[in-house]
């Protein structure tokens, strides 16, 4: 009974945060036009013609507001089951919400005016810290690089750095129409699946919640046509709060505790394989930068987005590769954390990954010796 209250209580937050975004969106759009809030076009960026880059504003807000209300209404129906799983995780929220709140307005403040990446840095790790504050942090390795039990004070150290890369990460991925919130909307459906199975319900209802913010976001932004002002942009506001959520919720996962569900799996294989590719890719960015002798921490065009486009792929072919490339990583690892180690796991995920840009590398350049043999025979 209470797991068919807890999956209609998830589904009717979906459906409100949803409705809710996809009202908020066009308004957002009408105020930006109206403003003249546009991301500027320069010659890194892909996107052709005027685009608003402010989408991310409306996923704070109709996450908020879709859980008070549904809660709300359950508890003035008489249903109070909802009352007893938010007393129990009230602090995790609230701890959660200042992190949330913190990057919201460090966000829009970006998107606005900018914002210089070591005053958001800092405020990753305040963030990070907050997440850390609510009990969500790494207290067992289950043999990942042969590790086995930290102590709290490492365990937070590892934890603020897991948070403020994966911010980061998402934040950095962001380069496509549809990429980040793809990548983004994969994890939380696999994130509220298993939350859900696991009968952690007030997770599973922010992974919900959030997910019900990205569908019509994924909609304008991949869909909308920019003549007719319907395109927008999730900017640092939403990629910066997504990525606290997604670190939150992943975080939580690595001390879950649901033998019926988890059983014979690793934790962290569990709470960190939705989020490979990011993950990943922006891991070989930093010492690409690193080895080509430029600020690690300024923008380029070396993403994996980037790769596919100079492949000849298109927006929408490259991201569907990338896409279905992160569902692949996150079933294998998934599948096969009970019958291998973690840190094996890692090992051929790497492998994996750098054999897949040094073919991708590879290919290019032929590609472009082509074109500059044609071109001077």
């Amino acid at each position: 009974m209470a797991s068919s209250y807890w999956i209609y209580t998830d589904m009717m937050v979906f459906c409100v945060a949803l409705l809710l975004t996809g009202i908020i969106i066009p308004q957002i759009l009408l105020i930006a036009f109206s403003k003249k809030l546009f991301d500027e076009v320069d010659e890194r960026k892909i996107h052709k013609g005027v685009v608003p880059r402010l989408g991310g504003i409306a996923f704070l807000p109709a996450i908020i507001f879709s859980i008070c209300l549904v809660l709300a209404i359950n508890m003035s129906l008489g249903i109070t089951g909802s009352v007893y799983v938010f007393s129990d995780c009230s602090r995790s929220i609230l701890y959660l919400l200042c992190a949330e709140m913190l990057m919201f307005l460090v966000g829009i403040a970006d998107d606005l005016i900018g914002v210089r990446y070591k005053a958001k840095f800092v405020c990753q790790i305040l963030c990070a810290i907050f997440i850390c504050a609510s009990g969500s942090y790494i207290h067992d390795m289950g043999g990942m690089l042969w590790l086995e039990d930290l102590p709290s004070w490492l365990g937070w150290c590892l934890s603020v750095f897991v948070v403020v890369y994966i911010v980061n990460a998402v934040n950095l991925i962001d380069g496509i129409d549809g990429l980040a919130s793809g990548l983004s909307g994969i994890a939380l459906i696999y994130f509220g699946i298993l939350l859900t199975l696991a009968q952690e319900w007030m997770l599973a209802l922010l992974a919900w919640a959030q997910l019900g913010t990205l569908v019509p976001f994924f909609y304008f932004n991949v869909f909308g046509n920019p003549q007719k002002r319907k395109k927008i942009f999730m900017g640092d506001t939403g990629s910066l709060t997504v990525g606290i959520m997604l670190s939150f919720i992943a975080l939580s996962v690595t001390d879950i505790d649901a033998p019926e569900v988890t059983k014979d799996y690793n934790m962290l294989v569990l709470a960190f394989s939705p989020l490979i590719i990011p993950a990943f890719d922006v891991v070989r960015v930093y010492f690409h930068r690193i080895r080509q002798h430029r600020n690690p921490f300024l923008p380029d065009k070396c993403h994996i987005h980037h790769k596919l486009l100079a492949l000849g792929l298109n927006q929408r072919a490259s991201l569907c590769t990338i896409l279905l490339s992160a569902v692949i990583f996150m079933l294998v690892n998934v599948s096969l954390s009970p019958y291998i180690s973690a840190t094996w796991l890692l090992v051929g995920d790497v492998a994996i990954w750098l054999c897949g840009n040094l073919l991708i590398t590879r290919a290019i350049r032929k590609k472009e010796a082509r074109i500059h043999t044609t071109l001077y025979e």
